[in-house]
């Protein structure tokens, strides 16, 4: 038989978890990934039980805090950048704005690569999110027409990983944003080797 949709929260175990989730950003990012449970179940005024079960350990709960994060930041800005008659400007607002959030939640994805909550298919919906900006583009003829999605799912990991060298405070990442964006410019293009297809596990793995 067909499993049972789940039911919504009741309005005050949302605003519990409302409260979680921001006291979590909140306390990562003045301190880091070693902040206890404990410690995040007090910032937010509730107790420990009631923490738990929400998220019932720190994976969860920063995985649930990245992914409301893109949901409140990013896709308004996706929705705005596909409206924008420029489809490069409202490609670079996307891409500033996803940097902007994931320098200030810079520890926060630091402890979701520790805890294992970082996957091969975390930034799937964001990649599936950005698609028909990129084919805007496309079409619009700013931006490279050999470019593939699975290009920009790489493209994107290539810019994050900037953060991981630098004080993502500093705002050090603007740079490689415009290095991007005129690497996807047709514009004194050369032609691209073929595109190889992702590959889901690790040498090893």
């Amino acid at each position: 038989m067909p499993s049972e949709p789940p039911r919504p929260l009741r309005a005050d175990a949302a605003r519990n978890s409302e409260k979680i989730l921001r006291a979590a950003r909140e306390l990562y990012a003045e301190r880091g990934s070693d902040v206890p449970l404990e410690e995040i179940a007090r910032r937010a005024g509730v107790g420990i039980a009631t923490l738990y079960r929400r998220f019932p350990d720190k994976a969860v709960l920063v995985r649930t805090a990245l992914e409301q994060g893109f949901t409140q930041e990013v896709l308004p800005v996706l929705e705005e950048a596909l409206e924008d008659e420029d489809p490069r400007r409202g490609l670079a607002r996307v891409l500033e704005s996803t940097m902007s959030l994931t320098a200030r939640d810079y520890n926060m994805l630091a402890a979701a690569r520790d805890f294992g909550s970082l996957t091969a298919d975390a930034g799937t919906r964001f990649i599936e999110a950005l698609a028909p900006l990129v084919e805007r583009g496309q079409r619009a003829g700013v931006i490279r027409d050999d470019l593939v999605l699975d290009d920009v799912r790489r493209i994107m990991a290539m810019l994050l990983s900037v953060l991981w060298t630098m004080d993502p405070e500093e705002g050090g990442w603007r740079r490689y944003v415009v290095l991007v964006l005129d690497a996807l410019s047709p514009e004194g293009a050369s032609p691209l080797p073929p595109a190889v297809p992702l590959r889901k596990r690790r040498p090893g793995g």
